[in-house]
């Protein structure tokens, strides 16, 4: 379903993220960004890390509604209030991710919806 690409004559992945993900054929599920908010709608107060990880398993949450799950995951996009939060994320996220973890973009952004730290989008295949 789908591989890692890891280029030899390319920079390493500086955290647990794949390079690259090819996938050979079937559909993709396009999941609009979460944030860190429980199922009851209220925003998970506290430290980077347990917004991450409410995060995690929002999209974990709707990629199995969508017939797709984290293991499927082959694109993320983060948005952080803080890129200095960058290695604590990092060890919530590798903990979903432990396979072939998926590619992987991060950013800095100045501001994000309820005044969160965070927000991650993700792409997966289905089937």
């Amino acid at each position: 379903m789908k591989s890692v690409i890891q280029a030899g004559n390319a920079p390493k992945a500086i955290g647990p993220y794949s390079q690259g993900i090819r996938i050979r054929a079937g559909e993709l599920l396009f999941l609009s960004g979460q944030i860190p908010l429980t199922p009851a709608g209220e925003v998970v107060s506290g430290d980077i890390e347990s917004q991450t990880e409410q995060v995690l398993k929002n999209l974990e949450a709707v990629l199995t509604a969508g017939g797709s799950s984290l293991s499927q995951v082959l694109k993320t996009t983060v948005y952080l209030k803080n890129l200095d939060d960058f290695p604590r994320v990092n060890a919530v996220y590798e903990r979903f991710f432990r396979d072939s973890p998926p590619a992987r973009s991060t950013v800095e952004v100045s501001r994000l919806p309820r005044q969160v730290s965070i927000e991650i989008d993700v792409i997966a295949a289905v089937g």
